[in-house]
């Protein structure tokens, strides 16, 4: 026979379903994609700030770094934001099949 009840069982599932949601909140993609573009941002921007002339004239006069370093700043603030205001909701447990109601005949 087992040392468990099913008092052990049920909170030893509910435990690992708490772990599961809250891997699951860490591993958003939302959060990856935005960190990432946010740091790659502030390297690419820090790098178009102190650009030389010789490097602007190959552009043609555009500092591309800076611009580009911006609209990945924005992206990765988007996407944070994004996070930030619809994170994921908390899953639903199932009910045991025996604890449901029959269905209205």
């Amino acid at each position: 026979m087992s040392d468990y009840s099913e008092d052990d069982v049920q909170r030893e599932v509910s435990e690992l379903e708490k772990q599961s949601a809250t891997a699951a909140r860490l591993f958003d993609i939302r959060r990856i994609i935005g960190g990432l573009f946010v740091i790659y941002g502030v390297i690419v921007t820090v790098a178009g700030i102190t650009v030389s002339d010789a490097d602007l004239a190959k552009a043609g006069g555009v500092n591309i770094n800076l611009w580009t370093g911006l609209g990945m700043l924005a992206l990765g603030l988007f996407f944070l934001a994004w996070l930030w205001l619809r994170p994921l909701p908390a899953p639903v447990p199932e009910a045991p099949a025996e604890e449901q109601p029959p269905p209205a005949a």
